[in-house]
């Protein structure tokens, strides 16, 4: 079901709590409303839909995947950019990393150690600060 977007800095400030199995719904709310909004977004979070999971969606080229419970352990080549978001207005300045790798569960619970590199992981890493509670 495709949910409202969530513009509140307050709720949107807040760290998400590990997923479970219970909440596989959240996974199919935040695709279809990914779905909905890929003319001008790339990935979101849960919080962004009003649920404090840590749950991630984002757009691999044309194909969109979930990250559950993902936690980047390594990050290496950081460089400045701006991004925007959904969820905000303008665009804000932010460092991120070229290459990324990331613990974390497919949308059928299953584990995966990954690397990610370029745009991916810039996505995976802006995501990622929305379940820590960091807006940019």
């Amino acid at each position: 079901m495709i949910r409202p977007i969530v513009h509140d800095p307050q709720q949107l400030q807040t760290s998400a709590t590990p997923a479970t199995r219970a909440d596989a719904g959240v996974i199919t709310d935040l695709l279809d409303t990914l779905k909905a909004h890929q003319d001008n977004c790339v990935g979101m979070a849960a919080n962004m839909i009003g649920q404090n999971k840590r749950i991630i969606v984002i757009l691999v080229g044309a194909f969109p995947i979930a990250l559950v419970n993902p936690q980047i352990r390594q990050q290496r080549d950081a460089f400045q950019t701006e991004e925007g978001c959904l969820s905000l207005d303008g665009q804000r300045p932010t460092t991120r990393y070229q290459t990324i790798t990331v613990d974390y569960l497919d949308q059928q619970f299953i584990p995966h150690h990954q690397e990610f590199t370029g745009f991916v992981a810039q996505i995976i890493q802006h995501e990622v600060d929305h379940c820590n509670g960091i807006l940019i």
